[in-house]
């Protein structure tokens, strides 16, 4: 019976652990927010701090879809040059390479080349919404 009752107490030490430092998912998955009506045709750069390290994006409208990306590529990220904007398209501030709008928001599917790292994002009512933890994947792009 003890062994049972002491189970039971670490098993509620743990979960109590967990929500107070948030290192079980479902208790913790911090977000970033972006009311939407700060995103428009013309990109608009972010940042947010992870683990001591500013981590750069940009969001863009392409009709009633938002785009995001990290505002570094997935070759070029060393210069730390990130991107611009010419009309319809994104443009590496390193290499020249441009990426139409329409065509951001997903992985490199070619691979090996230029081209806006992934950040996953997600629409929630009037918000913008990124997962600290997909920014935290692209942190190494910014050290």
């Amino acid at each position: 019976m003890k062994k049972i009752w002491f189970i039971g107490i670490f098993v509620l030490v743990l979960l109590s652990v967990g929500v107070f430092t948030k290192g079980f998912g479902a208790f913790g998955s911090e977000e970033v927010e972006i009311d939407l009506d700060e995103i428009t045709e013309e990109a608009k750069w972010f940042e947010e701090e992870i683990k001591g390290v500013t981590v750069k994006f940009f969001a863009i409208r392409d009709g009633d879809d938002v785009k995001t990306a990290f505002d570094a590529c997935d070759v070029c990220y060393r210069s730390k040059k990130g991107y611009s904007q010419e009309g319809d398209f994104m443009v590496c501030n390193n290499c020249g390479n441009k990426y139409a709008i329409s065509g951001l928001g997903t992985k490199n599917k070619a691979g090996g080349g230029c081209w806006p790292g992934y950040l996953p994002s997600e629409v929630k009512g009037d918000k913008l919404v990124i997962k600290e933890s997909d920014l935290e994947k692209g942190r190494y792009r910014f050290k």
